[in-house]
């Protein structure tokens, strides 16, 4: 399930994430996700940015591989970024062409005359950083490139033991808040019965919830729920943090078989992370894998962008307030219950083996609400499905403009020459109506690839039950 590119021979030992010192965990020392690969476009670069370095993924042709480089041209620092992969399969240069083969070596110099040899300096290599592909995720090691073959990529390892019958839904987005922040959400169950009430929860579901940290070191903890959500409904759930970005929350129910909601948070810069959600599910019956099946990726992604967006604002706003608090996290936040436990684990691993990934650095100023809700740049315009969805919405839109103009045009001429029967007449004056409409549906549909809704579900005003009498 999972190749190596780029990564120099693997030794007989192996590696722990976060580097030697048993005291902290070091952040470029791990593999992250960077995209899906089925969102990935093979005829040109893509941008972004890990741990704050810019990079770049392109496709080797020549060597039938995902790379990733260093966003940056060893010429004059210019982003590679915003080159192309050019007619001979390598990456080019946007600035003087200089181009660069799928180990970072490069290949050609225009300026340099027959016979020059700077092409041939370890000076004239881009850098390339050491990838992976496993379980549909192109992953990256940001660290020395000699540990990354040692050191374990962080899979969900109940996919690798029980391959056969999953059903797996996913999503990502670029979030405005670090990954410690989305890590430490995640990892509490509590929340969800208040802040997805309406979406994915109900608050007449909150309870009190009695967790147990199982063991916990600088490779993450496990825990566990006996009584699980939904106040006992549904099972036991288990909970992993594979250090440092890695969790998963796993749950077998009778009702519904077993049910895994995993999280990767790739740190980007301080404030920002992309997450990277999946549903790896084992239904107990075949009618909901089918239903799954069938809807599109694009479809689906429109309903996480509204869970996530859920939580999006005052997550964003919850992590100023505690880096003004300028304090320890349990002197600025009073956590007196065992539902906070997981959250707890997770902040003393932070504080307990300096893992801060930004260290130092300050959170930059606070977004405005329409830039929070923003979908287009966080979502639509790296997904492969939903960038085509609206591309297809666009089109159709116009084309149902142009079925109402000539609907319309035609109209008054057929009724002058006396050629359509008053059935036919009336079902060419329905027409324009019936465009109109479908025109503006779709354009109601056509927001939701750009823009969030303002007011959570949770805040919408409750109905009133009817009185009894």
């Amino acid at each position: 399930m999972t190749s190596l590119a780029i990564a120099p021979q693997a030794t007989t030992a192996a590696l722990a994430a976060g580097g030697p010192d048993p005291a902290r965990f070091d952040w470029a020392e791990a593999w992250y996700p960077v995209a899906y690969v089925t969102d990935l476009d093979r005829l040109q670069p893509t941008r972004f940015t890990l741990l704050d370095r810019g990079i770049v993924i392109w496709w080797d042709a020549q060597g039938q591989a995902w790379r990733v480089f260093e966003d940056k041209c060893p010429h004059r620092l210019a982003p590679l970024s915003e080159g192309r992969v050019n007619e001979a399969g390598v990456l080019e240069c946007p600035y003087h062409g200089w181009a660069f083969a799928g180990d970072g070596t490069c290949t050609h110099i225009p300026q340099q005359p027959d016979g020059g040899q700077g092409n041939q300096s370890a000076r004239a290599c881009a850098l390339a950083l050491p990838t992976a592909i496993a379980q549909g995720l192109l992953f990256v090691y940001p660290g020395q490139a000699q540990n990354a073959p040692q050191v374990e990529v962080p899979i969900i390892d109940p996919l690798e033991e029980e391959p056969e019958g999953w059903v797996m839904l996913n999503t990502f987005r670029d979030l405005p808040y670090d990954a410690l922040t989305l890590l430490e959400n995640v990892l509490d169950a509590s929340h969800i019965p208040y802040t997805h009430h309406k979406t994915v929860g109900k608050r007449e579901n909150a309870a009190p919830m009695e967790m147990d940290v199982l063991d916990a070191g600088k490779q993450g903890f496990r825990g566990l729920w006996p009584e699980g959500p939904r106040k006992g409904k549904l099972g036991t759930q288990h909970t992993n943090f594979i250090a440092p970005a890695l969790m998963y929350h796993d749950l077998t129910s009778k009702q519904f078989g077993r049910t895994l909601t995993v999280v990767y948070a790739t740190p980007i810069r301080k404030g920002e992370c992309r997450l990277f959600a999946r549903f790896p599910f084992k239904f107990s019956s075949k009618l909901p894998a089918t239903v799954i099946g069938l809807t599109p990726r694009w479809y689906s992604h429109i309903g996480n962008n509204g869970v996530l967006e859920d939580d999006q604002i005052f997550l964003h706003l919850q992590e100023r307030e505690l880096e003004k608090a300028n304090r320890t996290y349990a002197q600025a936040c009073y956590l007196p219950t065992q539902a906070d436990r997981y959250v707890l684990a997770f902040r003393n691993w932070v504080s307990d083996f300096e893992a801060d990934p930004f260290p130092g650095q300050s959170l930059p100023p606070a977004l405005s609400t329409t830039a929070l809700l923003d979908r287009y740049h966080s979502h639509t315009q790296h997904c492969h499905s939903c960038r085509t969805a609206l591309d297809r919405i666009q089109r159709l839109r116009w084309g149902l403009l142009g079925v109402s103009a000539v609907a319309w045009s035609l109209l008054p001429i057929a009724i002058a020459t006396g050629n359509l029967t008053g059935l036919a007449a009336m079902l060419l004056g329905l027409l324009p109506l019936a465009t109109a409409a479908a025109w503006a549906g779709l354009g109601i549909l056509e927001r939701r690839f750009y823009e969030g809704r303002a007011i959570p579900p949770r805040n919408f005003p409750e109905k009133k039950a009817k009185a009894k009498g």
